[in-house]
């Protein structure tokens, strides 16, 4: 039995109706399950305001497309090999990428761990076309195609990194490291692009220095130098990545070079050209005072120079050449040269009388026989030579490894990074 409209409005209302004939309508516990049921339903498949379906017109956003940007971009020419050279993709992640020479070799690369990104991980040539191919997924699984091409440059020169320090070698406290750039005749070169070289070639040692990069030699060299000496016995790694590079206009890097070298013992020379003495200190131990004869004070083209001189080479025997001053082809024995200007200690057993007392030379370093050849076998390419008390001072034009000759400010001015 069912309730009327009326009946059904008056329990709603609360008012109480009486009634003669008719029981109260009570219902069963099937009767209330059904009902439970059925508002379940009702609950269920009625729309939420989340999952309310837009409005028509009013379309939900489309995932946004994949974008795959190559670099160099697709036409470019005159690319330089040490440019970045990859592709890389938003909205998406990368499937395949090939780099392809115009032999049909493919070059390598490496794939970023989120799969957004490859780059080359070996050097392009110079002059070649290169081709891109691949594939890319965009969010909503659409594939996106990788295409296009580059081409690198073609050098109008190219110029070769020449280094004073070598694999597997002991240097001096003193030792610059320089390197000379020098054309396929072997001519030193200038480079214009200075700021660009500095930041390829880095300098890595243990124990750590503090040292900058400095332009000498009319900008064909750049030498390194620690603000002080070097600390003995540290390791010392250069590496210079220059392959690619563009060094000046048209002119381009032919290779990378590495060095591993090692810094010796402590040893520092002394000398004063008023004392005629030379003293050699050794791990800060004095082991050696011997009487020297230097180069004539009043002749400035004969003087020994005042400054930090560094070590620069050992000859057993040595030919010496001043054509200004009367000879040439002169032989001397346990010749260490200390400059470019002509300077060197060695033997000079004529003029013993006047080592000690007078200076004499034509601007190196006299010793006797048996003093020369034990500073030169305890001499290491590297080591300074500090000379005092002359007219004359170690400059520029006296050639390569005068770096010690400027205080630090000074030398920092000479890095295109700084200046």
């Amino acid at each position: 039995m069912f309730l009327s409209t009326a009946s059904r409005h008056s329990v709603a209302t609360g008012r109480t109706q009486r009634t003669h004939r008719r029981r109260k309508f009570r219902p069963s516990a099937a009767t209330a399950l059904l009902a439970a049921l059925v508002f379940g339903l009702a609950a269920c498949s009625g729309d939420s305001p989340e999952s309310a379906s837009p409005p028509a017109g009013n379309p939900a956003p489309a995932a946004p497309e994949a974008q795959v940007t190559a670099q160099p971009a697709d036409g470019a020419t005159d690319v330089a090999p040490a440019d970045p050279v990859r592709v890389s993709v938003t909205e998406g992640t990368l499937d395949s990428v090939a780099l392809t020479n115009p032999d049909g070799k493919q070059v390598k690369g490496e794939t970023s761990e989120d799969n957004r990104s490859w780059t080359v991980t070996e050097p392009l040539g110079y002059g070649k076309t290169y081709t891109w191919s691949g594939r890319a997924t965009a969010g909503d699984g659409a594939e996106v195609p990788i295409t296009g091409s580059f081409t690198t440059v073609q050098p109008r020169q190219l110029l070769h990194a020449q280094l004073n320090v070598g694999d597997n070698k002991t240097y001096g406290i003193a030792m610059p490291i320089s390197v000379t750039f020098r054309d396929a005749a072997g001519s030193p070169a200038k480079v214009t692009n200075k700021a660009a070289v500095e930041k390829a070639l880095t300098v890595e040692s243990t124990p750590s220095a503090e040292g900058s990069w400095g332009w000498l030699e009319n900008d064909t060299a750049v030498h390194w130098r620690p603000k002080e000496y070097w600390t003995p016995h540290t390791t010392v790694k250069l590496t210079a990545k220059l392959y690619g590079l563009e060094l000046a206009e048209g002119t381009y890097g032919k290779s990378d070079i590495t060095a591993d070298f090692e810094i010796g013992r402590s040893q520092i020379v002394k000398g004063n050209t008023q004392t005629h003495r030379m003293t050699v200190i050794r791990d800060g131990e004095k082991v050696a005072d011997y009487p020297v004869s230097y180069g004539l004070d009043s002749d400035p083209g004969r003087v020994t120079r005042s400054g930090t001189h560094v070590v620069m080479s050992k000859h057993a025997k040595y030919f010496m050449n001043n054509p200004g001053y009367g000879y040439e082809d002169f032989e001397v024995d346990w010749a260490v040269r200390i400059s470019n200007n002509g300077e060197f200690t060695h033997a000079a057993p004529w003029s013993v009388g006047d080592q000690g007392n007078r200076n004499v030379s034509h601007g190196c370093l006299n010793l006797s026989p048996q003093n020369a050849k034990e500073y030169f076998d305890s001499a290491l390419t590297g080591d300074p030579v500090e000379i005092e008390g002359s007219t004359q001072k170690l400059g520029p034009k006296d050639g390569a490894y005068h770096d010690w000759t400027y205080s630090w400010d000074e030398w920092a001015t000479k890095s295109a990074l700084t200046s």
